[in-house]
């Protein structure tokens, strides 16, 4: 059989993705009702992130509706092996994984989803641990040479999540993973968040779609049943976090307890010039290095344009 052409006479090369448009990806969930209002959307608004209603009921909630089809499948699928088995195992949580670059807006997605999964009668027990929780402390950091490389994957104690995942998919009553603080840029001593058998957990994180290591058999990523990359142009992105660090500049960072505190009195023009700093040296070469490569291994992928929006939907086909 001879290979498909395009109307320019070139091959078609198969892809392991279907890809909608906005307007198409929208169309699959038009009936299903908008359970978030207003007020709720700005409380799950990340900073400098755009969030319609629109937005919602056109993108996410298709997602939702999605994930609710999955995790009513992945039960089904459990228990037809429970009777194939002859055992009467007990269901384990559906694990989704999302992972996209710094200021992509993935934290926002994240907690978005969270709400509205948890609005499903089947699934009202749905938890959210991002994997800021699994960076080795600053000291150890500083110990390893690795504090202008913290956010790539060698930073994280990856052990230790694997463990927690691990824990937390074969159904554990109790499973406790660290506390990290965005203001003092460290993990807390002490301070854990305890998740209790849910429904579906969700783990956000730049690199949990990395594959195993070198010498090492299995990832995080192998424990997910549905993963979610978060895709947008890297001058969008770039613009995007100078954006949120001047805000953060203006904002957080004025707190004497802040760890960025230093760069509270910094002027416009230097704030911007610190930005770019950072952005170069760390956030794009762990983008383009370990982030963005893991985009093929995404059940599902978000193509952002440069207002934040949603314009395509990529999903694996089955």
């Amino acid at each position: 059989m001879s290979e498909p052409l395009h109307t320019n006479g070139l091959p078609v090369h198969p892809s392991p993705f279907v890809e909608l448009d906005r307007g198409d990806w929208a169309a699959l969930a038009r009936s299903t009702p908008q359970p978030l209002n207003e007020i709720e959307l700005v409380q799950l608004r990340g900073l400098g992130e755009p969030l319609s209603v629109s937005e919602v009921s056109e993108v996410y909630l298709p997602i939702s509706r999605l994930l609710n089809l999955y995790v009513t499948g992945s039960r089904r699928l459990h228990e037809a092996t429970n009777d194939f088995l002859g055992e009467r195992s007990a269901r384990t949580p559906f694990v989704i994984g999302i992972a996209g670059s710094v200021a992509v807006g993935k934290s926002t997605i994240a907690r978005l989803l969270r709400e509205l999964l948890a609005r499903w009668d089947n699934t009202p027990r749905v938890e959210l641990v991002t994997t800021d929780g699994f960076l080795f402390p600053n000291a150890e950091l500083e110990r390893r040479g690795l504090m202008a490389r913290k956010g790539f994957p060698e930073s994280y104690d990856r052990r230790a999540l694997l463990r927690f995942v691990s824990d937390v998919k074969a159904g554990s009553a109790e499973v406790r993973a660290p506390f990290y603080s965005h203001l003092t840029y460290d993990i807390v001593p002490d301070a854990q968040i305890t998740v209790r058998q849910p429904d579906v957990l969700i783990v956000e994180g730049l690199n949990v779609l990395q594959p195993p290591g070198p010498g090492h058999r299995l990832a995080v990523s192998d424990l997910f049943d549905f993963t979610i990359y978060v895709d947008a142009r890297t001058a969008d992105i770039t613009r995007w976090y100078e954006e949120r660090f001047l805000k953060l500049q203006r904002g957080a960072f004025s707190d004497p307890k802040s760890y960025f505190h230093r760069y509270a009195s910094l002027s416009e023009a230097e704030a911007r010039a610190r930005a770019g700093e950072i952005w170069r040296s760390i956030n794009e070469p762990n983008l383009l290095q370990n982030i963005r490569p893991t985009r093929s291994r995404a059940t599902l992928v978000l193509r952002k344009d440069a207002t934040h929006a949603v314009s395509s939907v990529l999903l694996r086909k089955l």
